[in-house]
Parts: C-alpha cells; sequence; structure tokens
C-alpha cells in the first residue's frame, strides 16, 4: 500500500512544474502568512495543467497566492472528499459559494 505524499512549492510556474502528477491530489493555495485561500482537486495526470490554470493570467486565477501544497490521494473520490470536507472547514475566501461540483 503507498502512503500519501504531500509537497509545498512555490506558487509560480517553474515550481509548479516539478510536483508529482502521477496521483490525484488535493491542493491548497496558500497566501504569504500560511493561510489557505483555494481548496481544490486535480486528477492523475491533470494536476500541474489545473494548479497552472490559477496562475495570474490563466483562465481560473487566485489572486495572492504564494505556494502551493499538494497531498496525493489513491483515488479522485478521495480528493474530491477532502476538497469538500476542507472547503466547509476553512471556508477559503477564494472558493467560489455553491460551485457546481466536476
Amino acid at each position: 500500500m503507498s502512503e500519501e505524499k504531500s509537497k509545498t512549492v512555490k506558487f509560480e510556474k517553474e515550481s509548479i512544474e516539478k510536483l508529482p502528477n502521477d496521483k490525484p491530489v488535493i491542493y491548497k493555495i496558500l497566501d504569504q502568512n500560511g493561510k489557505n485561500i483555494y481548496t481544490g482537486s486535480a486528477k492523475r495526470n491533470r494536476v500541474r495543467e489545473r494548479i497552472k490554470e490559477h496562475l495570474p493570467g490563466g483562465p481560473n486565477p487566485i489572486h495572492g497566492g504564494s505556494k502551493v501544497q499538494i497531498e496525493q490521494k489513491k483515488a479522485i473520490s478521495d480528493a474530491e472528499q477532502s476538497e469538500k470536507r476542507i472547503i466547509a472547514r476553512s471556508k477559503p475566501k477564494q472558493n467560489k459559494e455553491g460551485k457546481p461540483s466536476k
């Protein structure tokens, strides 16, 4: 049984490219104080692409991000359940209320 891995990198294209892409993840975009400002999930092989969509100039930019933290999950359903729990608990300011689930 493989263990779930966590990793934190700068919220910039070059650092995001170094993130593992082989498992689904839950990710948090953190501000300069380490506060969670956005939480999302990404499918296997879409991790880097999905997080880069949140960079300034991307289709779904998250402003004020300093770092991105990922936690690998065994299945996308696990990542999506974690995403819902984290959003309900910490209410990140840039997660939209009533966002449709994927």
